[in-house]
């Protein structure tokens, strides 16, 4: 990883859906950039506001790099009037990825936004794995997603695709040796309670995030085993550590 930002350019900025946004950068670059699981901080302004946004890695194609986000601030909103060819401060790729060496059945569960790390982690198992996918209304990626998978189960709140419903409905987890999740946290939060005895299940936290490197603390959560940064001892951890309610 290269120390510091760097100012990469903007190859495209698309709104894919209400206030969710692709957004993709091209990097020139003879290091990795990234595994799932992992994260970039970025920010496209100077000062103000203060903190950058950590957001994680989508996809990587050659030297194109993907992001998803969703509009719910300053940060997020100036990054939403970005175009084709304007500059981009990144730092990355940060953060501990999802283990891929696993065996048996696996399923991935996103809620939400938090569909944006599954997607990279989809692509890189490609291994028959199930995908559960919950929106409160439009949905998206699905398309790309349908090559990886053997199957995808889709819940909407408002019924528009799929089951109506919470993706915490239809999930199964005896079916599973392993169960990947990010999205809001009572999502997995019941996804940990359903697979106890039943499946191994790793959690991909959010936290907000100042550095990004693990120097302010900032983005410490309660785990098991202490205090723990999710910028840099996760943001994967094994989901009976995490204490969801702090």
């Amino acid at each position: 990883m290269k120390v510091g930002y760097r100012e990469v350019d903007i190859f495209s900025n698309t709104e894919i859906a209400k206030d969710i946004f692709e957004l993709k950068v091209q990097i020139e670059s003879n290091d990795s950039m990234g595994d799932p699981g992992q994260f970039y901080m970025l920010r496209s302004w100077d000062l103000d506001p203060l903190l950058s946004r950590p957001f994680s890695i989508c996809n990587v194609e050659e030297s194109v790099l993907t992001f998803l986000y969703k509009v719910v601030g300053r940060g997020t909103n100036y990054l939403s009037k970005l175009k084709p060819k304007d500059k981009l401060k990144v730092l990355g790729p940060l953060g501990n990825g999802f283990n891929l060496n696993v065996s048996g059945k696996v399923a991935l569960i996103s809620g939400g936004i938090g569909i944006a790390p599954m997607i990279y982690l989809a692509k890189k198992l490609n291994t028959g794995i199930d995908f559960y996918a919950g929106f409160t209304n439009e949905v998206y990626y699905m398309d790309y997603v349908r090559k990886y998978v053997a199957k995808i189960y889709i819940t909407t709140e408002d019924g528009s695709t799929g089951q109506k419903g919470f993706i915490t409905d239809i999930f199964r987890p005896e079916k599973y040796d392993v169960v990947f999740t990010c999205g809001p946290s009572p999502m997995m939060k019941k996804v940990v309670e359903n697979c106890e005895n039943k499946s191994s299940v790793f959690v991909s936290m959010e936290s907000v995030m100042a550095c990004g490197m693990g120097v302010c603390l900032g983005c410490s959560i309660k785990t098991k085993s202490g205090m723990k940064r999710v910028c840099k001892e996760g943001p994967v951890f094994k989901g009976e550590e995490v204490f969801f309610d702090d």
